[in-house]
């Protein structure tokens, strides 16, 4: 789970009143920084580099951490880091972590709780690769239904910021109807925001409540649930929603646009109960 601190404002999305840029789709803005994770390997950490033999992946695949210091940053960590959290499935964390000390081999990834080192992931369908393979998917084609999917949300993300909401809409479809192995969550929490901007409230519920069901701990659609009832005025579901977001990650009440949204509740409850 990332660590909501302050710091520069991060744009990860839009909300209801806050629109914006995301790393890795639409989402909330959230006054954050990335943390670095710092991780100590194993020490019998298994390291080599794409393909994969999968004999030697012995535990399912619970996080992936992408080193994002100055050698690996360079050959394109960053973007392989917003490819992967983008990709994976709900249970499987990604983060970012220090040097993981094959420094010109990378970017470089670890698996946990294996400790398998991977080098040269340089590319978005490397990363989708590795990812299918760590996951245990044997099919070609599910990478590439992944990255397609990625190729449609990051289109939608573009007729967004134009405010071409209708075919961001329809994007998002698209890429829903390919039925990616991971981040499928994460498009039903986009279509979400972008159908609530239209305001079709009723679509917007029901696709926050399907991303909810593939991910039930996943904050930002908590938050954009709390949005959803609050523009239609239904303000303890709202409150809950929030409340719900709060208890999975209580650093979020950090955030400056969290306490933005709990105080423009607070004032329309406090003016619906005026008599």
């Amino acid at each position: 789970m990332q660590s909501y601190t302050s710091g520069e404002d991060r744009k990860v999305g839009f909300g209801l009143g806050t629109f914006g840029k995301m790393e890795g789709g639409f989402g909330l803005a959230f006054n954050s920084v990335l943390p670095v994770a710092r991780l100590r390997l194993p020490s019998n950490d298994k390291s080599f580099c794409f393909p994969l033999p999968r004999a030697r992946i012995n535990a399912e695949l619970k996080e992936l951490r992408v080193c994002t210091n100055r050698t690996c940053r360079r050959q394109g960590s960053m973007q392989i880091l917003e490819t992967l959290s983008s990709l994976a499935p709900p249970e499987v964390a990604v983060k970012s972590c220090g040097c993981l000390g094959r420094c010109g081999a990378g970017p470089n990834l670890v698996a946990l709780p294996d400790g398998v080192v991977v080098g040269h992931c340089g590319t978005p369908a490397r990363a989708s690769e590795i990812l299918m393979v760590l996951c245990g998917i044997k099919s070609d084609h599910d990478a590439a239904k992944n990255l397609e999917a990625l190729a449609l949300r990051k289109r939608a993300e573009a007729e967004f910021e134009k405010a071409n909401f209708s075919e961001a809409d329809g994007f998002l479809s698209q890429a829903i109807e390919l039925k990616p192995f991971g981040g499928i969550h994460v498009l039903y929490k986009d279509r979400c925001l972008a159908r609530l901007t239209m305001g079709n409230f009723s679509a917007a519920l029901e696709d926050v409540r399907e991303a909810l069901e593939l991910a039930p701990n996943y904050t930002e659609a908590y938050i954009c649930q709390g949005d959803v009832f609050l523009a239609m005025d239904q303000y303890d579901a709202a409150e809950k929603s929030y409340s719900t977001c709060l208890q999975i990650d209580p650093s979020i009440c950090r955030s400056k646009s969290f306490k933005t949204r709990i105080g423009r509740l607070q004032e329309k409850q406090t003016a619906a109960n005026k008599p």
